[in-house]
This record gives C-alpha cells, sequence and structure tokens, in this order.
C-alpha cells in the first residue's frame, strides 16, 4: 500500500469532507473533492478556507484544491482516498465499487463512517484489502482523533499505511481492533448520554447543570487524559490497582442503578427545550469560542507534553 501520499482525494464536500480537505491543503498535500451536489461543490471553497484560516494556513492553499461532481474523474490520480458521503450502506457500497474501479490498487480507500464498519461494502470491491475505516472526531480539522478500523478483508498493510497517513496529517490515530456499532469512541459517548439523558428525565439535574458539572469537572481532566489514565493518578501511590480495590465495589452497585431511558418524544422535547434554554440563541457565538478554545488546548497540551500519552506503545 502506498505510504507516500502526494495527492489525496475526499469523496463528498460537507462539514466532514471540508475538514479533510483543508488538512490536506495545510500539509501540502494535492486536493481534489468530489460531490455531485453543485450546492455542496459551490460552499465548499468558503469553508475550506474557514478551516485554513483556523489551522494558522495559508489561504493560498486552495490553489491546490480541484473540484469535480464524478467521483471517479476526482480520485483517477490519488494516492489516498477519503471518503465522506451518506451514512447509508447501500449509498457506500455502490461508491466503493466506484472508487475501487477508478484507483491503482495500492491506494487506501478510507470511509469517514462514524458506525458503519467496513465489511458492510468492502466486499463490493474488487480489492477488498484496501478498504477500511478512517473514522474522524467533529471538528475533524481540529481535533486529532481518527478511529482506524478493519474488515474482514482488510489487510494489515492497509492498516498500516493509513496509520501512517493519519499521522502524516497531524493526526492522533487508534486501532479499533473489533467491528463495533459505533467503534469505540461513539459507544462511550453514548453510555454517557443515556445515563445523562436519564438523569435529567428523572429530575435530577436540570440540562444546563449536568453540562456544568461535566465541564467543569470531569470534562476538565478528560481533555488531557483519558478515563482510565486519570482514575490511575486519582488512586495516589497505589494507583488503579488501589481505585479498583476500594472503589470498585461501590461502583458496581452504581452500574446496577443506571438507567435505561425510553427515548420518548417527553424525553427529546425535555433535552431540546433544556439546551434551548442553556444556549439562549447563542450558538453561532459558542461555537467559535469553543473551536479557539480547542485549538488553545492542544497548543497547551503540547507545551505540556501531555499530547503524547496514550496510544499503543
Amino acid at each position: 500500500m502506498r505510504t507516500t501520499i502526494d495527492t489525496l482525494a475526499v469523496v463528498g464536500a460537507g462539514s466532514i469532507g471540508g475538514s479533510w480537505v483543508a488538512l490536506g491543503l495545510a500539509h501540502g498535500l494535492r486536493v481534489s473533492a468530489a460531490d455531485p451536489s453543485a450546492a455542496a461543490l459551490g460552499r465548499l471553497p468558503q469553508t475550506v478556507a474557514r478551516n485554513l484560516v483556523e489551522l494558522g494556513a495559508d489561504e493560498t492553499a486552495l490553489d491546490r484544491l480541484e473540484t469535480y461532481d464524478d467521483p471517479a474523474a476526482a480520485v483517477a490520480e490519488a494516492d489516498l482516498v477519503l471518503e465522506a458521503g451518506p451514512e447509508r450502506v447501500e449509498v457506500k457500497r455502490e461508491l466503493f465499487a466506484i472508487l475501487d474501479g477508478a484507483t491503482a490498487p495500492d491506494v487506501v480507500l478510507a470511509s469517514s463512517s462514524s458506525g458503519l464498519g467496513p465489511s458492510a461494502f468492502q466486499d463490493a470491491c474488487g480489492h477488498p484489502e484496501r478498504v477500511l475505516v478512517a473514522h474522524p472526531f467533529n471538528p475533524p480539522h481540529l481535533v486529532p482523533l481518527v478511529e482506524v478500523v478493519g474488515g474482514r478483508a482488510t489487510s494489515e498493510e492497509a492498516i498500516a499505511a493509513t496509520m501512517t497517513a493519519m499521522n502524516g496529517l497531524g493526526r492522533r490515530p487508534v486501532r479499533v481492533r473489533a467491528e463495533l456499532p459505533g467503534h469505540v469512541v461513539n459507544r462511550l459517548q453514548a453510555a454517557l448520554w443515556r445515563e445523562a439523558y436519564d438523569l435529567v428525565r428523572r429530575g435530577a439535574i436540570s440540562v444546563a447543570d449536568l453540562d456544568q458539572a461535566v465541564a467543569s469537572g470531569p470534562g476538565l481532566r478528560w481533555a488531557l487524559l483519558g478515563p482510565i489514565a486519570t482514575q490511575h493518578l486519582s488512586g495516589g501511590p497505589g494507583g488503579l490497582a488501589h481505585v479498583l480495590e476500594h472503589l470498585g465495589p461501590p461502583m458496581v452497585e452504581w452500574w446496577a442503578d443506571l438507567g435505561e431511558p425510553e427515548f420518548t418524544a417527553e424525553l427529546r422535547q425535555q433535552l431540546v427545550d433544556g439546551v434551548d434554554s442553556e444556549m439562549g440563541g447563542r450558538e453561532a457565538d459558542v461555537l467559535g469560542r469553543r473551536d479557539g478554545a480547542l485549538r488553545e488546548l492542544l497548543e497547551l497540551k503540547a507545551r505540556a507534553g501531555l499530547d503524547d500519552l496514550g496510544g499503543e506503545r
């Protein structure tokens, strides 16, 4: 599989595709982008220009971007293909068959799917060994996480090439060694959301106070270290072994009491009303300030030497 990437092809010109395009351009690559929607392609340069500014890159990098309405034409010269199309398996099967027929067999074809495993669509390809998932985390041009997931037919060479390519784009790839609905990180989020929704449903806490509790408490530590490393450090000299010995049994009791809320119309409305009250119509302003803080946080982690913790050794 190719490990030297000069030309990146991005299939899908939505928000995820716009982030992938900006990352490629910011790292000096030639980028071709494809989308069947003329409107999506028309919006893409503005989206990419904004992302380039957030990455501290020169907007003249846009000169290296070419756009296509035909995915086969966009990927013909690519060294790596990143698909960011609709999250529907029938669409991905049709699209990956096209990508497979239009690229050299040593080019990795990676889907950005947030929940589908590659086995669901790689058998539509003549070279399924180079098909996998490289799932980014929103917004992908700022948040460095990428989950790399192989399917039943994916080769180790394709996995290794993708890990190398993601590192080259300044990402922090992690290998997910099992195909699971939602991969790993979305499953972790879903577990937290399930209990958060149930606590709100039960009237234990408001939406605004729940968000405040996470953001002002464990969320601060999780931004710097993962949950298990954080738990280890909270155990003092005894570390995780001490925590599990003394807090393990109570934690099992908490597990047994976690909620399993029904996803009713009433619960959905309760959550929507709560977050609307919390935001007060300031979504655009909060989003801009959040993304600015994300950039500063990443710089702080690098200065503190905390960005090299985690990942397999």
